[in-house]
């Protein structure tokens, strides 16, 4: 976390900038300067320049004559020549660019010291999912080089058509050391052509879509992030601060990811096997012909379990054989046909069936419908088993 020589940045700057004093001192302290001053209010005597780590806030702009502590955050100064060895992370942004796929790695990146950015195509604010507006750094036209570019994902239809978009990735990605993209975001490295002829992976739905933007783009299901060398793509989601750590560990080791992952408390395995995308509910097909809701929903990559409630008034009979037309003509990632079985007993009320999927693996369906306490309803419940 780049903290071997200085004392605990990441700790101080959050003690530091969420107390109120913090941010009374951050909003004047400019203004007044303690044991060091802006080279600008001062006459050289030093060749040295020093700087603040960075710490996201106005005073990684100043540059002072001394070593000391600065003024706007409390975080001791370091020279400018290390600061500049310091890794660069330009993060894309867009309209409807999903919030935890840039939030998620810039607070990993953050922690291990890493300077982050953002860049838009315009100045105005980039209106994020669920109403979050953002105003980038910078524009595609001033943004700096930088050693990580990272990619979010969320609605990107219009940025895969957007031509200045893809020519400013294109062009970065030239540049940058690594490449990272979250959720479908590797959409718009596809469409850039950086995937082409590499493994991927993407948000749980998009999988086999990615498979057909590039040419030979290889995608896989069971992994949360694929590293390719300078390309890394991750699943959807929280996959990106999996994605984060993983590319914190290859620049600088194991124990520095491992701290950052302990920092932002989240439980990280970098062996981990789990994989949205992987869990057996990718062999249920979706559910149309009644309302209901879904009462649970859990299992693994070998089992899973699915309860709803109907909630219109009808029959179990007439569920039930819905169920089963959707479940024989819907199936997805089977190899073959679905077959339909005979229930164990006369029970009208419950369907089993089999099938293989595309890796060659048997599985084992049963769904039953039942009533439920509410008068007019009833809990269908459907399981699968693989073998």
């Amino acid at each position: 976390m780049r903290k071997d020589k200085h004392e605990d940045h990441a700790l101080t700057r959050r003690r530091f900038l969420t107390t109120a004093g913090g941010a009374i001192v951050a909003a004047t302290a400019l203004t007044s300067f303690g044991d060091a001053a802006p080279r600008s209010a001062i006459t050289l005597a030093d060749p040295k320049i020093y700087v603040c780590p960075p710490c996201g806030a106005e005073c990684d702009k100043l540059t002072f004559d001394k070593p000391g502590t600065c003024p706007g955050c409390g975080m001791t100064l370091i020279e400018k020549s290390e600061a500049d060895a310091v890794p660069t992370v330009a993060i894309l942004m867009f309209d409807h660019a999903e919030i935890i796929d840039f939030a998620g790695p810039w607070e990993v990146f953050g922690g291990a010291g890493y300077k982050v950015f953002t860049v838009a195509e315009k100045i105005q604010p980039v209106n994020c999912v669920y109403g979050q507006r953002v105003t980038a750094d910078y524009t595609f036209e001033n943004s700096p080089r930088a050693d990580i570019l990272l990619v979010p994902g969320g609605g990107v239809g219009n940025a895969v058509n957007n031509p200045k978009l893809i020519t400013w990735v294109q062009n970065n990605a030239q540049q940058a050391k690594h490449v990272m993209s979250v959720c479908t975001g590797a959409f718009i490295l596809a469409q850039a052509g950086l995937l082409d002829g590499l493994t991927a992976t993407t948000v749980r739905g998009g999988i086999d879509q990615l498979a057909t933007v590039g040419k030979n783009i290889k995608t896989v299901y069971d992994k949360r992030y694929v590293d390719n060398g300078k390309f890394i793509t991750t699943a959807g989601l929280s996959s990106g601060i999996d994605g984060a750590l993983h590319l914190v560990s290859k620049i600088d080791g194991l124990g520095t990811a491992q701290q950052v992952a302990l920092g932002i408390e989240y439980d990280w395995d970098p062996d981990g096997k789990f994989a949205r995308a992987a869990l057996a509910d990718r062999y249920l097909p979706k559910l149309d012909g009644f309302k209901w809701k879904v009462l649970s929903s859990a299992g693994d990559v070998d089992h899973w379990e699915f309860k709803v409630l109907v909630m219109e008034s009808s029959v179990a009979a007439e569920i039930i054989s819905i169920a089963g037309k959707q479940i024989a003509a819907s199936t997805p990632h089977t190899r073959g046909s679905v077959t339909l079985k005979a229930p164990h007993s006369s029970d009208k009320h419950e369907i089993r069936w089999n099938f293989i999927d595309d890796t060659g693996r048997g599985w084992n369906g049963v769904g039953l419908v039942e009533p439920a306490p509410d008068n007019g309803k009833f809990v269908m419940t459907l399981k699968l088993v693989r073998g």
